[in-house]
This record gives structure tokens, C-alpha cells and sequence, in this order.
């Protein structure tokens, strides 16, 4: 989800679920360390639960980045090794360290001894030719043993050359029974499953092998699908707010970061879905992209979208 889970993305779902642990955009340790963290650290608390994704291999660099983001008020560490683009294998980071366990192993213990947060990890199920189930259990247990106790699976291998990074989500095939089967094979992992996840009912049902789903894409450019996440999984007796009451709660939001200089297109960009599927969504789609560049553009222009929908 890089460059697309910034802090008002996060903002915005987290108004349509209460519960729902979301995740940054992945992070490189040299943006933290030799760039301005801050710009990529910064959030809010009402934000959490949010894990903050990390990108690299240096076991120090990592360890230091882990306590920024513990000390910036995130509930969750992230070490993404499930990443297949050429500018993340470049820098030694993403999916390519799959094939280096016990480097891993040793990132994982440098970020544990650093922080209190939990440490967690979020891999493939194995890249190229390393794709036996075997490997991919060697893999976990190797990186379980140095203190990681969740891992998110990307149910999917990915390619280091010859696909996309858009075709490494859609080409090689999801083997959710591989996942399943690391459940089984270490029940006292937390092991949450990820990839072509489309709907809550195919989340309940995959719930029945693991201990959690988590939604990428789908999320974002449908996100009223989190509307029921709350009463359905973590046992809220809430009503979902409606999608008209949500644009109304964001609206402050928009009113606050304008002054800051905020871009209208920074927040709006990320809310386009939310009509998804429902009478006007087109409309509402296309008065905000037409409109969010014009000089004086404001909240004014969410609002005049919204006579394109259905109350």
C-alpha cells in the first residue's frame, strides 16, 4: 500500500471502523533515520490501533527505527518482507529477504530488545523457486524463535523478476491452504492471512483457520466494506455511521489540515470509494477529481459531490 496509507487515509478509516487495526505505508529505515521523520512518523492517537510498516535489513538501522515508531505512539512494528518491487529488492529489503531467514531472525530480535510494542512480520508465502511448504515453515519457525509471534501472509509467491508488482498480486495463485496449514502446523503463532480478500463473508470463513484477515486493496477502494467490521468481529452493538455521516465527521478534518497547507487532493484522494457500488457513485467521483485542483478549492467541493448521492 505504498503511498497510499498516509495519515489521512488512516484518518478516514478509522471513522468508518473503531476496532480495526490499520497499517502505515511501508517505510524504508534510511527515510527515518537520514530523512524527516517526522513527515512519515507523525499521526494521530485516535488513529490507533495502527502498526507502522518498516523496510530493511540492517539490524541496527532497524532497532533504532522500531523505537522512533514506539515513541511516536504506534501500537505495532512492522518488518514488511513481502514487498516484490525492483527499488525495494535493490535496497536489500521486501520480499527478497524471504530467502535469508536468520537475517531476518536477527532483525526481529534487534527491534524486540528495542522496543515493547509487538514486533510483527509480514511475508509471502515464498519467492521464485523457493516455494516448497517446508521452506516457507523454515521461514517461520526461524523467525519465530527470535521473538516474533504474528505473521501476516500474503497468500501468493512473488516473482523478483519478470512480473510487476501488480502482477505479483494477481498472477501467482493464492494458496490459502498453505496458510491454513501454518496455523495448524504452529498453533501458538498468531498467523492472520492476506491476498484477494473481497468480502467480511469470506473473512468469517477464512476466521474458522486463522487468527486474522487482513484487507489491502479491497479496503481502499471499496472502504465502506469496514462499516460492519466492528459489530460483526469485535463484538460492537453500535450501528454503522452512514457513509453521508462519515463525510460529515470528515469535514473538520479537511477544515484543520487546509490551514496547514494541506492539499485538498491529499485527503479527497483517498475517499472516492466510499460511494462505492451505490446510486451517484460516479458522480461523486467525478466532481471531486474535476474540481479538487481549482484555485480556492475547500471542503466546499466534498460537499457539493455529495448532492450527487442518495441519502
Amino acid at each position: 500500500m505504498l503511498d497510499w496509507t498516509d495519515r489521512h487515509c488512516r484518518f478516514f478509516h478509522r471513522l468508518i471502523s473503531q476496532h480495526a487495526v490499520l497499517y502505515t505505508e511501508m517505510v524504508t529505515t534510511g527515510a527515518l533515520i537520514h530523512g524527516d521523520h517526522h513527515r512519515f512518523l507523525q499521526h494521530m492517537p485516535l488513529e490507533n490501533p495502527v502498526a507502522f510498516q518498516l523496510g530493511g535489513s540492517n539490524p541496527h538501522d532497524l532497532a533504532i527505527c522500531a523505537k522512533m515508531v514506539e515513541d511516536y505512539g504506534y501500537t505495532e512494528v512492522n518488518l514488511n518482507v513481502g514487498c516484490p518491487s525492483d527499488r525495494v529488492q535493490n535496497g536489500r529489503f521486501g520480499a527478497c529477504l524471504m530467502a535469508e531467514p536468520e537475517l531476518v531472525a536477527e532483525c526481529i530480535a534487534a527491534m524486540s530488545q528495542a522496543v515493547a510494542i509487538p514486533v510483527t512480520v509480514k511475508s509471502r508465502i515464498g519467492i521464485d523457486e523457493r516455494e516448497s511448504y517446508p521452506e516457507l515453515a523454515h521461514f517461520i519457525a526461524t523467525v519465530a524463535n527470535a521473538g516474533c509471534h504474528t505473521f501476516i501472509v500474503h497468500a501468493r509467491k512473488a516473482w523478483l523478476s519478470g512480473l510487476s508488482p501488480k502482477q505479483n498480486r494477481e498472477i501467482p495463485p493464492l494458496r490459502y491452504d498453505l496458510v491454513y496449514q501454518l496455523k495448524k502446523d504452529f498453533p501458538q503463532l498468531e498467523i492472520i492471512i492476506n491476498g484477494g480478500i473481497t468480502s467480511l463473508d469470506q473473512a468469517e470463513e477464512m476466521l474458522k483457520h486463522v487468527d486474522g484477515v487482513m484487507m489491502g486493496r479491497e479496503a481502499y477502494h471499496n472502504p465502506y466494506i469496514m462499516a460492519d467490521v466492528d459489530r460483526r468481529f469485535f463484538g460492537s452493538v453500535s450501528e454503522p455511521l452512514s457513509r453521508h455521516t462519515i463525510v460529515a465527521l470528515l469535514i473538520p478534518y479537511i477544515q484543520e489540515q487546509l490551514k496547514t497547507e494541506v492539499r485538498l487532493n491529499s485527503v479527497s484522494r483517498h475517499i472516492l470509494g466510499l460511494f462505492h457500488g451505490e446510486p451517484g457513485a460516479r458522480g461523486w467521483r467525478r466532481y471531486i477529481s474535476e474540481n479538487i485542483s481549482k484555485s480556492g478549492a475547500d471542503e466546499n467541493v466534498i460537499l457539493e459531490a455529495l448532492k450527487f448521492t442518495i441519502r
